[in-house]
């Protein structure tokens, strides 16, 4: 039997995302969720080095499995410029969002 569990938030389950490895337990962890939100605090610095590589495989991964995830980062730009344009195409994307506070995240999500 599948239980619906509405939203995850990531660090309420003890969720953060330091390595690649990280984004596959956060897959597991989010089946049969509604989605999964992030803050900025569950994600490594490197996260918001597009070129560690990290945020791609994140992404990818979530999108491959269609799962939703709200990713928590009031101010973009101050990751760079390049963070601040990935946050804005993914302003409309199915799955994954770039939002501004958790109440944003949590309407989406739930949406």
């Amino acid at each position: 039997m599948s239980e619906e569990r509405g939203v995850l938030v990531a660090s309420e389950a003890g969720i953060s995302i330091r390595t690649v490895r990280d984004v596959t337990d956060a897959i597991g962890a989010c089946f049969g969720a509604e989605g999964i939100l992030f803050t900025e605090e569950d994600l490594a610095p490197e996260f918001f080095n597009l070129r560690s590589g990290l945020a791609g495989e994140f992404l990818q991964k979530f999108v491959n499995y269609r799962l939703r995830v709200a990713l928590v980062v009031p101010h973009p730009e101050t990751h760079g410029e390049r963070f601040k344009e990935l946050a804005y195409e993914h302003r409309s994307h199915p799955l994954v969002r770039f939002v501004h506070s958790r109440a944003e995240a949590e309407t989406w999500l739930r949406g």
